[in-house]
């Protein structure tokens, strides 16, 4: 009999000594006796890489990652390199390169100015390139403005987990997403599938008070899911990492609609391609866990 796809991930991700295999160990509910220490040792390890400027490399997209990395491992605001991180990430919040920056006529219009949208963290000024980037969970973004959106509700995500969604910047960039998920009510319109789920994402960390613009989104997502369970023109994994952080209803339907077509993915090895391999795994454990609603 043919292994199912937690057993394969299971096995993928026994005795891996890495930040995806602690948390996927602690999903199925078979921590390793090491893994608590193991923890320790990897977020001290990653500390250990930031310059005095709280960045890791001086590049936004790693070092906002960072913070979640360390957050993963169990440090929180009080410890110094998630503090030294996110100080960057809010001094860096509405400076030059920001997301929504300047104003013209059509962006006046999509209200996507500096008019309708404020509070972005910048991830370089707008004279230096960024995209194309390629986040932790693998969707690349190669266009200039869902580059820089795309980073920025990563920060989001990261200043959120830190603590500090009721912190004046960070609430007007959550905003501001409020405001422009209003605008999201097509598949093919300005805003482009992966942009809206990489909004999704932050939206859905901002918070029973706020939750009210995440319905909407979830809602125009899975209407968009096609027979076989993908999304045309975006990426599987980053989309199933959103719903499943919504934890709405209709996003959990969702995800249970796209498992059989998740496990058409998985390689024998447990894994799904070379393409942030662990991260990847990690996304789809956490969906087959709950879109069975074991978890």
């Amino acid at each position: 009999m043919s292994p199912t796809p937690l057993e394969r991930l299971a096995l993928y991700f026994g005795t891996v000594r890495t930040r995806q295999g602690i948390l996927a160990r602690a999903a199925l509910g078979v921590p390793g006796a090491g893994d608590l220490a193991l923890a320790g040792e990897l977020a001290t390890a990653l500390s250990a890489e930031l310059r005095p400027d709280g960045t890791v490399g001086g590049g936004a997209l790693p070092t906002i990652w960072r913070a979640h990395e360390l957050l993963d491992l169990g440090r929180d605001r009080s410890d110094p390199a998630v503090a030294a991180i996110v100080a960057w990430l809010l001094d860096s919040q509405g400076r030059p390169g920001a997301y929504g920056e300047g104003c013209d006529k059509a962006r006046h219009a999509q209200g996507v100015c500096i008019h309708w949208v404020r509070g972005f963290f910048s991830p370089a000024p707008a004279e230096i390139r960024v995209a194309p980037i390629t986040l932790p969970n693998g969707k690349a973004f190669r266009t200039e403005p869902a580059a820089r959106f795309a980073i920025s509700c990563l920060g989001l995500r990261a200043a959120i987990r830190a603590g500090l969604g009721d912190h004046p910047g960070p609430r007007q960039h959550l905003d501001s997403l409020h405001h422009l998920a209003t605008q999201w009510t097509s598949w093919s319109g300005f805003f482009a599938p992966d942009t809206i789920v990489a909004g999704l994402h932050a939206l859905a960390l901002g918070g029973p008070d706020r939750s009210a613009g995440v319905g909407p989104v979830v809602e125009l997502v899975a209407a968009h899911q096609g027979p076989d369970g993908l999304w045309p023109n975006a990426d599987l994994f980053a989309t199933l990492d959103a719903l499943h952080a919504t934890g709405h209803r209709r996003a959990r339907a969702a995800v249970r609609r796209a498992l059989p077509a998740l496990a058409e993915r998985q390689r024998a090895d447990g894994s799904f391609g070379a393409t942030a391999q662990q991260e990847r795994a990690l996304i789809a454990l956490r969906a087959f866990l709950w879109g069975h609603g074991t978890a």
